[in-house]
Parts: C-alpha cells; sequence; structure tokens
C-alpha cells in the first residue's frame, strides 16, 4: 500500500518517487517502459538511482504517469531541476481570460446553482442560487476558506437538510477516494478521515448498493420551497500549463425534475414557490 503521504514527500529521491507513482498505476516496469518507448533496464537503472534521467525524461515519464502538475513540480526538484509548472491565484492578471471564463458559466448557468473549487474543495467562486441553499448553515461553517464538502456532510451544515445522506454521503466518500488515488494528496486524505468522522445516517450503505441501478445520484435538498433533486456535473480546463488552472473545478447542478426546474426559476424571479406535487 503506497500512502498519499509517501508520495507527497520531497525528501524521497527522484527514482523512489518514479516508482511509487508507477506502482500507484498500478503499471509494471515493462508496461511503463512500453508506454515511454524506453528499455525497461533504462527504467530500473533510474527507479534504483544507477542512472540520473534527464529533464526531458522526467517530465515524459511524469506525463506517461499522468502525474499531476503540482508533483511534477516535486520530481522535477526531486532530481535536480528547477519547478516549470507556476502557481498563482486566480484574480492574478495573467489569470484574467480563466477567471472571464468561470465567471461567465456560473452566471450563464443560473437560474440553477454553480460554483467553482479548488484542488481541496475549497469554493472560490459561486453564483446567486448556491447562498440561497446554505441557508441555515451555522456561521463558522461559512468562514473562508469554506470547504464544500464539510459543508454538505457536517451537521451543522447542509447534513439535515439532504433526504438522501445516506446515498449522497457514500457517493462524496467515493468520489475523493478516486481523487486521492489520482492525486496523492494527504490534505484529501485528512478530509476524507475528517468525513467519515461524522455521524452516519441509520440508513447508510455501501455507494456501491446504492448505485447500481441508478444512471446518476441525485442531491436531494429539504428547503423552503420543498424537496429539491439535483444531478452534478464537474467540469475541468482541458489541457492547462498553470497549477492553479489544472486543479480548478466547476460543479454545475442541473435540476432533476420539473418541480425543481419550475422552483428555482421562480427564486430567481423573485415569485412565490411553486407548491410540491
Amino acid at each position: 500500500m503506497h500512502t498519499a503521504s509517501a508520495l507527497a514527500s520531497p525528501a524521497l529521491p527522484i527514482g523512489a518517487l518514479l516508482r511509487e507513482w508507477r506502482q500507484r498505476r498500478r503499471l509494471s516496469q515493462l508496461d511503463l517502459a512500453l508506454d515511454a518507448d524506453i528499455s525497461t533496464r533504462h527504467l530500473s537503472y533510474v527507479e534504483t538511482g544507477r542512472a540520473a534521467p534527464s529533464r526531458a525524461m522526467v517530465l515524459h515519464l511524469a506525463e506517461q504517469l499522468e502525474v499531476p502538475l503540482r508533483e511534477r513540480n516535486t520530481l522535477l526538484a526531486a532530481a535536480g531541476y528547477a519547478p516549470i509548472y507556476r502557481e498563482r491565484t486566480l484574480d492574478d492578471p495573467a489569470l484574467q481570460a480563466a477567471r472571464e471564463a468561470v465567471d461567465l458559466v456560473l452566471s450563464a448557468h443560473e437560474p440553477y446553482p454553480a460554483l467553482a473549487v479548488d484542488r481541496h474543495w475549497n469554493m472560490l467562486s459561486h453564483n446567486r442560487p448556491v447562498l440561497a441553499l446554505m441557508d441555515g448553515v451555522a456561521p463558522e461553517l461559512l468562514v473562508p476558506p469554506l470547504n464544500v464538502l464539510r459543508l454538505s456532510l457536517h451537521p451543522q451544515g447542509m447534513a439535515p437538510k439532504i433526504v438522501n445522506l445516506a446515498a449522497w454521503r457514500s457517493h462524496l466518500f467515493e468520489r475523493l477516494r478516486h481523487q486521492i488515488a489520482v492525486s496523492a494528496d494527504p490534505v484529501l486524505a485528512a478530509l476524507l478521515e475528517e468525513l467519515q468522522s461524522y455521524p452516519a445516517p441509520p440508513d447508510d450503505e455501501p455507494y456501491e448498493a446504492i448505485a447500481h441501478n441508478a444512471v446518476a445520484l441525485p442531491l436531494q435538498l429539504r428547503t423552503a420551497m420543498g424537496v429539491l433533486s439535483f444531478i452534478s456535473t464537474i467540469t475541468v480546463f482541458g489541457t492547462p500549463v498553470d497549477i492553479t488552472l489544472s486543479e480548478l473545478a466547476l460543479e454545475t447542478f442541473f435540476p432533476a425534475d420539473p418541480f425543481t426546474a419550475e422552483a428555482l426559476r421562480r427564486l430567481s424571479d423573485g415569485q412565490n414557490a411553486v407548491q410540491p406535487p
């Protein structure tokens, strides 16, 4: 078992880090050598420290292993090279075009909720409908950085309002486990441990059993307008060269039934809520 903290450690030599990423991707030396079009012998020498990889080779192997940009900088540093991927805040002038694109997507998605999050699920931006859904949440959970997974599952957050909490909780855990497996991020591993410590609903069951017959798992939220039902999608930037953009995700929620669509439209127009069916 290879832990996230081991992979994230900058103290490991380049060969050990590459071996950890290869094993995390469940690839043999032969598999990676074939993918990278290098000899198995040379890869073995690199992993054991008998050969020092060039800067180009480090980046080539990182590309084959689908190593996140942040961790590619760690690989370069371990091999004795300067990092090449910059990290800037989203309000940096150099990222103005990206910020405008995010704002455009969020505003265009109204009257349905949409938000932007970083790699740790901290909310960076949101549209107006998101605020209406957070009504009644404990104020301390809304202090920046606002973590949307913590907000969803905390007993003083949105958890009491989620009708299908068991299913949604298991769904978020599965999503987070997959993200940890891909990124080896120790902060995400700690977040998962924290979320799992929250009280489980009495009807809690494995996500695999819940999702077996479901095409998409809805989020069912109890509100003053009635029970609103959403399905969500995640959008990421396709080929970013900046760490911030590579770790940015947009989560957009769509109404899963006509009642939810009409309720959100009326809320946006300032009209009275429709009566639940």
